[in-house]
């Protein structure tokens, strides 16, 4: 079912693409950015972009346990908005529902303040964050985030480094997860390229105590329409170990699923502004 979901959600991308299609958007430059084009990367907002937004995402883990929900399928709700002077803040509840139909939640905020560019959407910028979050067994971590994006008419890019450290004996010293994401334009307002990700990293030189260093690297999409009101972004692909430990906390918040297998994420964006 969930397969059929996402392969409706492409169709409806395409779909609305191609009826939107108008000849006045020739200006690229003059377009509205997506307020978050990547899945896996957060990206700042500039004066120029959209002030509020608000956001719904699934997930899917095929062969995945646990909070990530059953059969694999979890929930996410989301606010981002600027908060002047290149001020960006980020917050989301996340939801799992478990084998035995049990919902449990998670909740995470952050404020990024881009310390190069972040005075209008074209070109490089670079942001520093610090956060805080409550994972699906109630344990506390602090986060310090570091972004960098580029963006131009024909395509864009973002990466993230994301430094977690959680107030529990049983947890990881620390969890570094990396994102990278890589846009150019197919048509109309549809963008599309690939997003890697790069979770619990510190497992390629240190012991890990929660299940060892994963990768995934898959295609992307988004597309935004033309009134900047709705956006939708889909991605997804192979996750594998890049080492192997035991998995001593599958509670913990996670760009990917615990173990290994096939995860996809697709969100729909809402512009709350006027």
């Amino acid at each position: 079912m969930i397969k059929n979901i996402i392969i409706l959600l492409i169709f409806l991308i395409i779909d609305v693409v191609t009826f939107g299609q108008s000849p006045e958007i020739t200006d690229l430059y003059a377009l509205k950015r997506a307020s978050e084009p990547f899945l896996f990367s957060k990206t700042t907002l500039t004066p120029q972009d959209l002030k509020w937004t608000m956001d719904y995402s699934t997930s899917y883990g095929e062969r995945v346990s646990g909070p990530f929900g059953n059969e694999g399928i979890g929930q996410q709700v989301g606010v981002k908005g600027y908060l002047g002077r290149q001020f960006t803040l980020y917050a989301n509840a996340a939801f799992g529902f478990t084998s035995t139909n049990a919902v449990t939640s998670a909740q995470q905020a952050e404020i990024i303040r881009d310390i190069i560019g972040g005075k209008k959407n074209q070109g490089l910028r670079l942001g520093i964050g610090l956060g805080a979050n409550k994972d699906f067994s109630n344990i506390g971590s602090i986060l310090s985030r570091v972004t960098v994006s580029y963006d131009a008419p024909r395509w864009k890019a973002g990466g993230n480094i994301l430094f977690e450290k959680a107030f529990s004996a049983t947890r990881d010293k620390i969890d570094i997860i990396t994102s990278i994401g890589v846009h150019h334009i197919l048509f109309g307002r549809l963008y599309g390229g690939f997003e890697a990700v790069g979770q619990d990293l510190e497992g390629l030189w240190s012991e890990e105590v929660e299940g060892g260093a994963k990768i995934l690297v898959g295609p992307s999409l988004n597309m935004t329409t033309n009134n900047s009101k709705i956006s939708f972004s889909l991605s997804g692909g192979p996750v594998f170990y890049a080492s192997r430990n035991q998995v001593t906390n599958p509670d913990a918040i996670r760009e990917l699923p615990p173990q290994s297998g096939l995860s996809l994420r697709a969100r729909v964006t809402f512009n709350l502004a006027q």
